[in-house]
C-alpha cells in the first residue's frame, strides 16, 4: 500500500504484528491486566487484528484501522485511570525485547502520547465532585 506520508519511524508491518501478538501474550498472564481484557475479548486473534492496524495505521499511515480507541475504553466500563501506567510498562517491557533499542524508543514514545491521551479521556469521564480525578 502507497501511502502520502513516510511511516513515523523506520519499523515494517510485520515487526508490529510481531510486538502486538507478544504484548497480548504478555497481557493475557498478567494478573492485573488479564481480567480485564477476558471480560471483553472473546477472539483473540481478530482483537490483536483490529490493533495491528491501529498501529500500523498510527505508525505507518496505513488506512487499515476504522476505530475509536477512546470510545471503546470508555465503552468498555472496567478501564480505569491507574491501570494505563501498567499498560505502558508492559508494552515498554514488550518493545525492549521485540525491537531494536531505536524502534523500541521511538513505538514507546508515540504510545506515552497515546496512552496520555486515553487516560485524559478516561479520567475527564471518571470524576469525584469538584472535578478530582478518580485514580483507581
Amino acid at each position: 500500500m502507497t501511502n502520502a506520508l513516510p511511516p513515523r519511524f523506520d519499523i515494517t508491518r510485520p515487526e508490529i504484528e510481531r510486538v502486538v501478538a507478544a504484548f497480548y501474550a504478555a497481557v493475557r498472564r498478567h494478573p492485573g491486566l488479564g481480567p480485564v481484557f477476558a471480560v471483553h475479548v472473546e477472539d483473540w486473534p481478530a482483537h490483536e487484528a483490529k490493533v495491528v492496524d491501529f498501529w500500523a495505521n498510527s505508525i505507518l499511515h496505513e488506512r487499515s484501522y476504522d476505530g475509536s480507541p477512546m470510545a471503546a475504553h470508555i465503552k468498555a466500563g472496567n478501564v480505569k485511570p491507574g491501570m494505563f501506567s501498567t499498560w505502558l510498562d508492559l508494552f515498554d517491557a514488550t518493545l525492549r525485547v521485540e525491537l531494536p533499542p531505536e524502534k523500541a524508543a521511538a513505538w514507546s514514545a508515540l504510545a506515552h502520547r497515546i496512552g496520555r491521551s486515553l487516560r485524559a479521556g478516561v479520567v475527564e469521564r471518571e470524576t469525584l465532585p469538584g472535578g478530582i480525578p478518580k485514580l483507581r
